[in-house]
């Protein structure tokens, strides 16, 4: 771990390798699981205004299951999280002709029916990060449904903190991502 302005780091998003390989794992990290992915409470506003614009990328159990929980729910603990159609797949979970899941919150940006890629915490997926009042804790998930996606990543020799640079600048900012990559160099130096 090192400290990197007010986050603690795990130096696994540099040491290890990660590169989604949907063609091997279709999505799991999106229908596997027991919960929605983390919002925070703007990402939740931002959902219930853009849904309508959503909505039409959207399978039918996806939008019985909005329509009947909400664009998102809260958990006991008080966290928010998008909503689960049966407790397995995402509320936004979309599969293509190949039977991969994909998110309909992306599909909408990709075709610029929104501005809003998607939930910060899928970008940064398989970096997780929990905000605590005095720093933030960027940790790497390990979780077996990404063993393939591992070994791409060994394969083409991306590290984590790579394949995630564009979600961790928009979590922490352009100039602590370079502070990150002085680290990576240094500690591989």
């Amino acid at each position: 771990m090192f400290q990197l302005g007010k986050a603690i780091v795990s130096e696994e998003i540099i040491e290890e390798d990660f590169v989604c390989n949907l063609n091997a794992c279709k999505g799991a990290c999106c229908v596997d699981g027991d919960a929605g992915a983390p919002l925070d409470k703007q990402e939740a506003e931002i959902l219930q205004k853009i849904y309508p614009k959503i909505k039409p990328f959207l399978r039918q159990e996806s939008i019985k299951t909005i329509k009947k929980k909400g664009t998102f729910i809260t958990t006991k603990d008080g966290e928010l999280e998008t909503p689960l159609i049966n407790n397995t797949d995402c509320a936004y979970v979309y599969y293509d002709y190949r039977g991969i899941a994909l998110c309909a919150i992306e599909e909408a940006y990709n075709q610029g029916e929104v501005s809003w890629k998607k939930p910060l915490s899928c970008h940064l997926y398989p970096v997780r990060v929990k905000d605590y009042s005095e720093f933030s804790a960027v940790n790497f998930q390990k979780w077996h449904i990404c063993d393939d996606a591992c070994t791409l990543g060994k394969e083409l020799q991306v590290p984590i903190y790579k394949f995630v640079k564009e979600a961790l600048i928009r979590k922490f900012g352009k100039d602590w991502y370079m502070e990150l990559e002085k680290v990576a160099h240094d500690m591989s130096s």
